[in-house]
C-alpha cells in the first residue's frame, strides 16, 4: 500500500505557481530590508540630531540655606545687694579662721554667704570680714545674738567688733586681685557726690592704680558712702589717695570729715 504525504494547500500552490513563491519571497525580502534600512536611517539621523544641538547648560543649584548663628545670651543685668562687714581683731589667725569655718551653717541658717577675709595691711590680726545678706533684719538679729558674742570669745576675738551693713550699688565681680582698699567717708548729698565721682571716670582712676571693684551706701544712712577699690601697686595706689587732687576733688564733691581708709591683702 502505497505510503500517502501529508498534503497542505500551500504546498499545493507552489506546485502549481512556482514563479508566484519566487515573486513573494523576493517581495518579503525587500520588505525586511527596507524596514532594516528606515530603522539604521531613523538611528543615525536621532543620533546626528542630539549630536549638533546645542549642549543643555546647567542650572547652577543654589547653595543650601545657612542657620544664622545664635546669639549670644545678654549679660544678666546687675542687681543691687546687701552686705555686712564685720570688722574685729584675733589673736591668733589661724584658730579664728578654724572656729570661723566651723560655723558657717549658723551663717547660712540667717541668710549671710561668705564673700571674703581680708587682714589689715599692717596688723594681718585685724580682720575684715564681708558677708552678702540675704535679709538685713535676720542678720542684724544674727549678730545681737549673745551666742554670736559666745562664739567670738571663745574662739580669740580680742578687741570689740565693728559691724556696718552697706547697700551695694555697683559691683565687678571680675576684680579679684589679693589687696584692696576701702575708703568711707559721709557726703552732703550722694547725688552730687555721684555726680563729681563719675566725672573722674575709672579710666583715670585705674591709671592712678585704683580698679573698682564696689560702690555702696549705708543701709541705715544713705549719706554714708563706701567704696572698694582693688590695687595692683601699693605705693601707687597710696600716692594717688594721699595727693592733694584727690583731697580737692573729694571735698569739691561735698564729702564731710576725713575719710576712713584701710588696706587689706586676701585671707587665705
Amino acid at each position: 500500500m502505497p505510503l500517502r504525504s501529508a498534503w497542505h494547500p500551500t504546498s499545493a500552490a507552489l506546485l502549481w505557481y512556482p514563479d508566484t513563491w519566487y515573486k513573494k519571497r523576493n517581495i518579503d525580502k525587500n520588505t525586511t530590508h527596507m524596514k532594516t534600512l528606515s530603522i539604521t536611517l531613523g538611528t543615525l539621523a536621532l543620533l546626528a540630531s542630539q549630536g549638533c544641538s546645542a549642549p543643555q547648560e546647567k542650572t547652577a543649584e543654589a547653595p543650601p540655606a545657612v542657620a544664622p548663628a545664635p546669639e549670644p545670651p545678654a549679660a544678666a543685668a546687675f542687681q543691687p545687694f546687701d552686705v555686712v562687714e564685720i570688722g574685729h581683731t584675733v589673736k591668733d589667725y589661724g584658730t579664728w579662721r578654724k572656729a570661723f569655718d566651723n560655723d558657717s551653717a549658723a551663717r547660712l541658717a540667717n541668710g549671710l554667704q561668705f564673700m571674703v577675709i581680708g587682714r589689715e595691711e599692717g596688723d594681718p590680726n585685724n580682720l575684715m570680714v564681708v558677708l552678702q545678706a540675704n535679709d538685713v533684719a535676720k542678720a542684724k538679729a544674727f549678730a545681737a545674738d549673745p551666742r554670736l558674742k559666745e562664739v567670738m570669745d571663745k574662739n580669740g576675738v580680742i578687741s570689740k567688733p565693728e559691724i556696718n551693713y552697706w547697700h551695694v550699688i555697683r559691683h565687678d565681680p571680675e576684680m579679684k586681685e589679693k589687696t584692696w582698699v576701702e575708703i568711707t567717708h559721709r557726703v552732703k548729698d550722694f547725688d552730687a557726690w555721684l555726680k563729681v565721682y563719675d566725672g573722674e571716670g575709672t579710666a583715670t582712676r585705674a591709671a592712678e592704680g585704683l580698679y573698682d571693684v564696689a560702690l555702696a551706701r549705708g543701709v541705715d544712712d544713705p549719706n554714708l558712702v563706701h567704696i572698694v577699690f582693688d590695687i595692683k601697686d601699693l605705693a601707687q595706689a597710696k600716692a594717688s589717695i594721699s595727693s592733694d587732687k584727690k583731697k580737692a576733688l573729694m571735698m569739691g564733691a561735698g564729702v564731710e570729715g576725713p575719710p576712713v581708709i584701710k588696706y587689706y591683702t586676701l585671707a587665705e
